[in-house]
């Protein structure tokens, strides 16, 4: 019974042992909880406070401004007109040959030669074409040649062809100024056999008539002499009056021999108005030969050029506006590459359809001191002069100009175009952004603009400068 005791007393002890131990252990893990819950607590918060150096970097940038921005600018300003133009010769002339004397009706010409190419340089009394065996030549003057010039004419187409033929060393001497005589008879013989051809007869009857009138003459001659004899013969008191028969004689050889001056006057080389192209000036240029050899001739054979190179372009009503003479031009062909500079001579009042002048009975088509409108091109007409004498390979071209139409003369502030807003109170202002980011509005009196810029002046001298930005619009 004591031993059973003893064993059960013991066994109390070791169990209070145990429990002691758990109750430690149960102590050391509520503590090592408790404690990670304090490091984790303590750890998000240093989270919160501690940054990493690219967040630093970050976070000191400035917000994303919600406006864009453009600075002001101290420059000269220009506002150009960009449009097209092209090269034109002060003349340009479209060559339609006429058959000049034969059988051949306009239906038959042909053209036989050619005597030049195109961008060839002419001269006065150059052979330009042979039609149907004919030749078709340039002189100089300003007149068109409207009819055939024959010996006896008159009037200043013919002192044209004499001053046209003294410039080629033919004198026309003794003839009278304007008046086609002996003297221009011998010049235009000369001409024509120095391009290798006979002039055609002014009368078309082969000679015949001058041969009768000769004839006749030679018979009122010798009828003269024949009573001149008769009258030495006849005796004194021979019935009739001797010298009667010798003074009528003499009056026929007197009408004969006018009517030979008459028709010889009438007689000798002609000039068809098929044949000959008058320019204003030389040298000139064949810009282009539309006419071959073989075919029938039909409308322009060629086209010429004389005179300084300008510039025509035509412009729509808006762009008319911006324009006046005297103002610069950058003329520039991209074609060649060649530039030059020019000003604005003449602006048209009225807007110009695309035609063309002719010059009636004169073989030539299109002639004009300034050219008519190209081909397809309406508007008001601008004509530009360049400052030196244009590259002649531009005659024809089509090319850029651009226009200097307003300009600042000097630096003045300028802005954006977007960046200016006219309010609800009438004023015209721009926004200004500090650096801060504050906005402020400062009222502009814009002026030239040009390029998507606009010259402007504040209100208020000094409120704004070079450097400022302003708003030119909202970021989406």
């Amino acid at each position: 019974m004591s031993e059973n005791s003893g064993n059960d007393g013991n066994s109390g002890n070791g169990g209070d042992e145990r429990d002691g131990v758990l109750g430690r252990r149960r102590r050391w893990v509520v503590a090592v909880a408790v404690a990670a819950a304090v490091l984790g607590t303590v750890g998000v918060g240093a989270s919160m406070v501690i940054k990493s150096p690219g967040q630093v970097v970050a976070e000191a940038r400035a917000p994303q401004e919600d406006v864009l921005t453009a600075a002001v600018e101290h420059r000269v300003l220009v506002s150009s007109v960009i449009t097209r133009g092209e090269v034109r010769a002060g003349q340009t002339v479209n060559v339609s040959p006429q058959v000049s004397g034969g059988d051949e009706g306009a239906a038959g010409a042909v053209i036989t030669k050619l005597a030049v190419k195109a961008q060839d340089v002419l001269v006065s009394g150059r052979l330009l074409m042979e039609v149907s065996g004919r030749p078709v030549f340039v002189l100089q003057g300003k007149l068109p040649v409207y009819r055939d010039l024959r010996p006896g004419s008159a009037g200043d187409d013919v002192e044209q062809l004499q001053k046209a033929l003294q410039d080629l060393g033919r004198p026309t001497a003794p003839d009278v100024r304007g008046t086609f005589g002996t003297g221009t008879k011998s010049a235009l013989n000369s001409f024509y056999a120095s391009i290798g051809y006979d002039p055609l007869p002014a009368q078309g009857d082969d000679g015949e008539g001058l041969r009768s009138a000769g004839a006749a003459v030679r018979s009122a001659e010798r009828a003269l002499e024949d009573a001149k004899d008769s009258q030495g013969a006849v005796k004194s008191d021979a019935p009739g009056d001797p010298h009667r028969a010798v003074d009528r004689a003499a009056e026929d050889l007197n009408d004969a021999r006018a009517a030979y001056a008459e028709v010889q006057a009438k007689s000798g080389p002609m000039l068809p108005a098929g044949e000959a192209v008058f320019l204003e000036s030389f040298p000139a240029r064949v810009n282009a030969v539309q006419g071959t050899v073989g075919s029938k001739v039909s409308g322009t054979a060629m086209t010429l050029s004389s005179g300084r190179l300008v510039v025509q372009a035509y412009v729509p009503e808006y762009q008319k506006g911006l324009l006046r003479a005297g103002q610069h031009v950058r003329i520039y062909s991209e074609v060649t590459a060649v530039s030059a500079v020019a000003k604005v001579s003449r602006v048209a009042d009225t807007q110009t359809a695309p035609a063309q002048v002719g010059a009636a009975g004169s073989g030539q088509e299109g002639g004009d001191s300034g050219g008519g409108p190209a081909a397809g091109r309406t508007g008001y007409l601008v004509q530009i002069t360049p400052d030196k004498a244009l590259d002649a390979q531009l005659a024809g071209q089509d090319v850029r100009l651009t226009i200097e139409a307003a300009s600042t003369g000097g630096k003045a502030l300028v802005v954006p175009v977007t960046a200016i807003t006219a309010g609800a109170d009438g004023r015209t202002v721009v926004t200004v952004v500090a650096g801060s980011g504050e906005q402020k509005r400062v009222e502009i009196r814009p002026g030239t603009s040009g390029d998507g810029f606009v010259s402007v002046v504040p209100v208020v001298e000094g409120a704004l400068d070079a450097g400022d930005r302003v708003v030119t619009g909202v970021r989406e």
